[in-house]
């Protein structure tokens, strides 16, 4: 995710210029502009009451911007479509607390997870195909989850619920993918499993991070996006913003 500036480069996947959101008169969001590419892992951090959330929200189609442009693909208005849509055109929100269907096996919350008509009869009668299968083997791979894959999901670990709740929007295959605060709660060793597996994702589609532990961040190695007041305050590498004197003042201390 880069600040906006005249041009866009060719690959760029979502745009947002002048993005503007007020609740009772407090500016949640005030002119935010930037633009992720494709293929790209992007840290957000900020002080609370930065505009986070808020970003999240009218990316996903949970909040309407009062006033700016949101882009998706270049042409596709996304201040024009509710959440459901925009989860159709392959964008994915992870929330802080995993919601899993704890009284379901991993491989069921995946195989539900799956792009597929959910109306009661389908899903009673749904059984997945070879390709299916298939979708689900890989994730299960990829989210290290394959040996408990058996496992009803609410005999899970807090860092195994949020994996799997990852693995449920692959499941989705979804090119973006806004992902919120993954790291809290888990131990030290779920935490660096985390951050592998999202520069792993990021390998093939594109996966911007909302976090508040700086070692998590550290630890993705990517480009890193202060907010402040509902616009981007900083933009760079880690070493860079812990070094901004704006960014030390509002957010980090000394």
């Amino acid at each position: 995710m880069q600040t906006v500036t005249k041009t866009r480069p060719p690959e760029t996947l979502l745009y947002l210029d002048g993005v503007g959101v007020s609740f009772d008169g407090f500016k949640a969001l005030n002119g935010l502009s930037f633009y992720v590419l494709e293929g790209e892992l992007r840290a957000i951090i900020g002080p609370n009451g930065a505009g986070k959330t808020t970003m999240m929200d009218v990316v996903t189609g949970k909040t309407r911007p009062d006033v700016g442009t949101i882009l998706y693909k270049k042409a596709t208005d996304l201040t024009r479509l509710d959440e459901v849509a925009i989860t159709e055109l392959g964008i994915g929100r992870k929330f802080q607390k995993p919601t899993v269907f704890e009284n379901h096996t991993v491989w069921e919350n995946l195989d539900l997870a799956l792009k597929a008509s959910r109306t009661p009869w389908a899903t009673l009668f749904h059984r997945p195909s070879a390709q299916e299968t298939e979708r689900i083997e890989g994730v299960l791979e990829t989210i290290a989850l394959a040996p408990f894959r058996d496992d009803l999901a609410g005999s899970l670990s807090h860092g195994q619920k949020q994996w799997l709740e990852i693995g449920m929007l692959l499941a989705q295959d979804p090119q973006l993918l806004l992902v919120d605060e993954p790291a809290a709660g888990m131990t030290d060793a779920e935490t660096e499993q985390t951050a592998a597996l999202l520069r792993e994702i990021a390998a093939t589609r594109s996966v911007i991070v909302v976090e508040h532990d700086m070692e998590f961040v550290r630890a993705l190695d990517c480009h890193v996006t202060v907010l402040h007041e509902g616009s981007v305050l900083a933009d760079g590498t880690l070493a860079s913003v812990q070094e901004n004197d704006k960014v030390i003042e509002v957010y980090l201390g000394r």
